[in-house]
């Protein structure tokens, strides 16, 4: 029997016969492991729920055997201690390639060769941090020391470099990589990179400590006698569509935004040219998921804010009612990334803690 419209014209449903999904409360004494937590919390509501979906897509990218994973990174990550949750999605299979400021590189560099930041003391003011030699990253500190122990890796690899050979990014954090696994003892991005054959790109290359460490060797070289190296940007960018034009599906990590995201994102526009102009006989090669973790809102009108559903129209994702899949997160990453990644690793089976930890094979559990 047809419902009735009541006095003031409303027709009230019953949600249940709707098949609306309920929200529960987060009981924290159910809780017992990290995924309990954010499945509990992608019961509820707001952020919580946020975290809850990214859980969800994220683990749905990992167990597609199909599917490529990029990871973007960008903001301070690797200062705020996020280094070894990158090295597990590394070492897990999970992440098969990077896009990334150099900066975060740097950092991370200086985690793996065992040096430390600090907790910035705010009776401290910004110049006697700068005469002390303290660089601060919000609430943190990177001395300048670390900074110089940096330049003699970059130094040590760029001797090395056949005069023949032109620089790109990959190339160089593949070398560095390669360093550390000889000489770092501990765990690193690029020393799990090189070790699990993720290349890392950094297509804003001059905006970093790695761009101006490049920089100063050149200097040296000159001083030398010897010609500079030629570093050629679109080395990069032809390996990356390269290794994204081989895959069958492809999916995007992205803690932040900027450069690496809209770089790693453009690919879909490159590929969509390459067809449309008459270059390469190729169907449309687009992102089927994605997941974002960045606080910034679409009203700032930077990229970094912007939805995947507009991406949508770039042709750079697959749409929603195509099969497409993305959640966003509008969280802190240091907040929301442990937890989602936590979570995910849980479901996958991964036991965290690096090489010794064993891997697991792409879309499924480790054994």
């Amino acid at each position: 029997m047809a419902k009735k419209k009541g006095a003031t014209g409303r027709i009230l449903h019953d949600p249940v016969e709707d098949r609306l999904t309920p929200i529960y409360p987060l009981d924290l004494s159910k809780i017992r492991t990290i995924d309990d937590m954010v499945r509990a919390m992608g019961r509820t509501a707001y952020t919580a729920r946020q975290i809850g979906d990214a859980a969800d897509v994220l683990e749905a990218m990992a167990r597609d055997k199909n599917c490529f994973i990029v990871m973007t990174l960008s903001g301070a990550l690797t200062v705020g201690k996020m280094g070894l949750v990158f090295c597990d999605l590394v070492e897990s299979g999970i992440v098969k390639a990077i896009v990334s400021t150099g900066a975060l590189m740097a950092h991370g560099l200086v985690e793996a060769t065992g040096r430390s930041h600090f907790r910035y003391d705010p009776k401290m003011d910004d110049n006697e941090l700068f005469l002390a030699g303290y660089n601060r990253v919000y609430d943190s500190l990177e001395p300048e020391v670390n900074l110089d122990a940096v330049e003699v890796v970059v130094d040590h690899v760029l001797q090395r470099w056949p005069d023949d050979e032109v620089v790109c990014s990959w190339k160089l954090n593949q070398r560095i990589g390669e360093y550390l696994a000889r000489h770092a003892k501990g765990r690193g991005i690029l020393k799990s990179c090189i070790e699990h054959h993720v290349p890392v790109f950094v297509p804003a290359f001059t905006d970093s400590e790695l761009g101006i460490d490049f920089a100063l060797y050149q200097r040296q070289r000159k001083k030398e006698g010897k010609p500079p190296l030629r570093f050629d940007p679109f080395l990069d960018f032809e390996h990356y569509a390269e290794t994204m034009l081989a895959t069958k599906r492809m999916g995007i990590l992205t803690i932040g935004g900027g450069v690496p995201r809209n770089w790693a994102q453009q690919f879909g526009v490159y590929a969509e040219l390459l067809a449309r102009r008459g270059y390469e006989k190729i169907p449309l090669k687009r992102y089927n998921y994605g997941l974002r973790i960045c606080p910034e809102p679409v009203n700032w009108g930077g990229l970094s804010g912007s939805t995947y559903t507009e991406a949508v129209s770039w042709g750079k994702f697959v749409p929603l009612e195509e099969g497409g899949r993305f959640a966003e997160v509008l969280d802190d990453a240091t907040v929301a990334l442990p937890l989602i990644v936590g979570a995910v690793l849980e479901r996958l089976g991964y036991s965290q803690g690096g090489a010794k930890a064993g891997k697991r094979a792409a879309g499924g559990r480790r054994k």
